[in-house]
């Protein structure tokens, strides 16, 4: 069979894989999406509670937004600010069900090659089509040929230990059932019984660790969550940065939710402990935690602790793949001096496509927040234009593939110098909507209540 015949995978039915699904579509290429979740945007649905920075005008996909125009679909208000389920909901279930057996849920992608051909093999290489391995939640295995991989699994089943060398604390998984590495739904009763009136220690630096804060402190306020403590774990110190550009930042929420963070440590709802990198937890003799830091020094026992400290990209499944990686982000070599946080904001990132995405596999592509490895300055409208690229170079319009579609809004999203941490802690020289280059990592968005704005990074 004509490897031209064959569907193109796309890993992942999130909001990048289901527009690289729709811009296949467009161009009569045959999509073949697998998901190993239970729904489209299964990964959005787990932080169904929070709401975004970016505005609805800029999450839906242009070309997915006229695939779902005949069957009366309405763009919501582009203004607002969608929550995970309003994303997934009002967009990405209602895409995925024009795009109909074209999506296969429960599937686990296992492990991607070329058929007949491991990694070492180079006779004939260029010719075969890939193959796909994937496992559905019935049992089933399948054996599934493609002529070109686009992986849009993201990184959010792959979060960051809390282990200040990047590997996990001693004692890190023996205390799984006190951690998380999620901001806790708090409209949960279940979640809220487990924070109430208990102290907590909260790892991290960025928007996901201001949330996790807010929110702490908004819990001890509460009738029923007198008592709740945090300890903030900053590994570097508190500087007139620490809590993003407030008023200046250019999307007021998030700057909105830094300086609720704020309010908790200066209203002593939080207690902020710097310089500290984890590198051990240890069980006190009640059962609770203690944090060791590589100084040597033990904190007082907290009962629970929230991890926040980024995520990173999961290439076990792609080990037979000829991958060219960039050594310290993990992201395409072409692409990470685009993207290396030391460097750039989200705002400053250049619209990019195919050709900074490619690897020595021809017809392999890594998109969305996978593609930037653990640098955490993606945007959902550059993953847009990503797919848009790869989906016109796998049809041969390299006029198309090549041409710059992504026009960045004036105001809104990013543009300027800012501030975030980067995953081996180095100070950037700019960062995200914010007005001086100083420490703040983009991690994920804020609760959508009524009290707290929306939030999240440039993964928006």
């Amino acid at each position: 069979m004509s490897t031209q015949r064959l569907p193109v995978v796309v890993i992942g039915a999130g909001p990048v894989g289901l527009a690289a699904a729709a811009h296949l579509t467009e161009r009569g290429i045959e999509p073949l999406v697998l998901e190993a979740g239970a729904s489209a945007g299964a990964a959005v649905r787990e932080w169904s509670h929070v709401r975004l920075f970016s505005p609805w005008g800029e999450v839906v996909d242009p070309v997915a937004e006229k695939l779902l125009a005949p069957t009366g679909w309405t763009r919501p208000d582009p203004a607002t600010y969608p929550s995970g389920r309003d994303w997934a909901e009002r967009y990405l279930q209602p895409l995925a069900d024009v795009l109909g057996d074209r999506v296969r849920l429960g599937a686990t992608v296992t492990g991607v090659s070329k058929a007949g051909r491991d990694r070492i093999v180079d006779s004939g290489r260029e010719a075969q089509p890939f193959v796909v391995h994937a496992e559905y939640a019935d049992g089933r295995e399948e054996r599934i040929l493609a002529r070109a991989v686009i992986d849009a699994s993201g990184t959010w089943t792959t979060p960051s230990p809390a282990g200040g060398c990047g590997l996990p604390a001693l004692g890190e998984k023996a205390a799984a059932d006190r951690i998380t590495y999620r901001v806790p739904d708090l409209d949960d009763p279940a979640v809220r019984a487990r924070y109430a009136g208990k102290r907590t220690a909260v790892i991290g630096s960025g928007a996901s660790a201001f949330t996790a804060l807010a929110c702490l402190a908004g819990l001890a306020e509460s009738g029923d969550g007198t008592g709740t403590r945090a300890v903030w774990l900053l590994r570097r110190g508190i500087s007139g940065s620490t809590f993003g550009g407030g008023e200046a930042d250019q999307l007021p929420a998030r700057g909105a939710l830094g300086l609720a963070a704020k309010a908790a440590v200066d209203d002593g709802c939080a207690d902020a402990v710097t310089g500290f990198r984890t590198e051990a937890i240890e069980r006190a003799g009640d059962g609770r935690l203690v944090l060791v830091g590589e100084d040597g020094r033990r904190l007082e026992p907290v009962d629970e602790v929230i991890v926040l400290t980024g995520f990173r990209p999961d290439l076990s499944f792609l080990s037979e793949i000829r991958l060219r990686l960039d050594e310290r982000l993990q992201a395409p070599v072409e692409l990470a001096p685009l993207i290396d946080p030391n460097r750039h904001s989200c705002g400053t990132v250049y619209p990019h496509g195919h050709r900074e995405l490619s690897h020595p596999e021809e017809g392999v592509y890594l998109v969305g927040m996978k593609s930037y490895g653990r640098a955490p300055t993606f945007l959902a409208m550059t993953g847009y234009e990503q797919v848009r690229s790869v989906a016109a170079a796998i049809a041969g319009d390299l006029d198309a593939a090549d041409r710059v579609e992504l026009t960045l809004p004036e105001t809104g999203v990013c543009g300027g110098t800012g501030l975030f941490d980067t995953p081996d802690d180095t100070r950037p020289d700019a960062g995200c909507c914010a007005p001086a280059p100083q420490p703040v990592r983009l991690d994920a968005p804020a609760p959508a209540t009524t009290e707290q704005p929306p939030a999240g990074g440039c993964c928006g």
